[in-house]
């Protein structure tokens, strides 16, 4: 039997499918190291930090004053100076004084204060956001106890009110990135399978007619063997071997010159 061939080419339809599926892959395995990178590591470190009960202990405002960097357009930035807040609580997990920040960020922006206002260009903004927050520390705030956050091993001097990352930013940081990959290897792997159903099922159909075929060969010459000749058919004109009689000589034609 002769060896059926069948065509393994993707179409236009399945060779975008798998390119898409491929450049999912591409974003979802990129993605995860880009985040992984820039926010992975930040909320494993915040996630380190445990929960305490903090008490403020004073509220003070030294002298001293800071600058920050305001922006006022797209080639237009400048400094501006805010005074500095210091908070200073009894935190209940090393029973001892600590300074208060408001969350990671800050704590990096300005370590020695307890709080940095949204730069403005005017001073006094900046200071009277700051004299807003001392004065809800100093009569509101002051004699309760509230949830802070501390890292014995990272800074055991100070504490956070807040943290800057948590529990759903890990699971953006991971679920985005694997549902990209998830989704491209499976878009892949389904054009694949796609296809390769159909190389099998036009070889399927190439042998069924082959083998009909075969069948009807023998059908076929029977018939024609059982088939009568015409009545006006000369018998042999339809011989196959056709003889000639014995007294059939060939004769040649010579033309004689006179």
């Amino acid at each position: 039997m002769a060896k059926i061939r069948v065509s393994y080419e993707y179409s236009e339809a399945e060779d975008k499918s798998i390119r898409l599926g491929l450049f999912l892959i591409a974003c979802g395995i990129l993605s995860l190291f880009i985040l992984g990178f820039c926010w992975l590591s930040p909320t494993l470190q915040s996630l380190q930090s445990k929960p305490a009960n903090c008490t403020v202990v004073s509220v003070l405002r030294p002298e001293e004053m800071f600058e920050c960097v305001f922006t006022c357009g797209a080639d237009c930035k400048g400094t501006s100076l805010y005074p500095c807040l210091q908070i200073f609580v009894n935190n209940s997990e090393s029973n001892s004084v600590a300074l208060l920040h408001f969350d990671e960020q800050q704590l990096v922006l300005n370590p020695k204060c307890s709080y940095v206002p949204p730069c403005e260009r005017d001073n006094q903004k900046n200071r009277d956001s700051v004299l807003w927050w001392e004065d809800y520390f100093t009569n509101e705030v002051s004699g309760q106890s509230f949830t802070c956050f501390f890292n014995q091993q990272r800074r055991p001097d100070d504490v956070l009110w807040r943290r800057s990352h948590d529990a759903s930013v890990l699971l953006h940081c991971v679920l985005w990135p694997m549902v990209s990959l998830l989704l491209g290897t499976l878009i892949v792997l389904l054009t694949v399978c796609a296809r390769s159903l159909a190389v099998r099922a036009e070889a399927l159909q190439k042998r069924k007619c082959s083998y009909e075929a075969c069948q009807d060969l023998p059908e076929r010459r029977g018939a024609a063997a059982a088939e009568p000749l015409p009545a006006n058919s000369d018998p042999e004109l339809s011989s196959p071997s056709r003889t000639l009689p014995l007294f059939a000589v060939p004769v040649r034609r010579r033309d004689r010159e006179h």
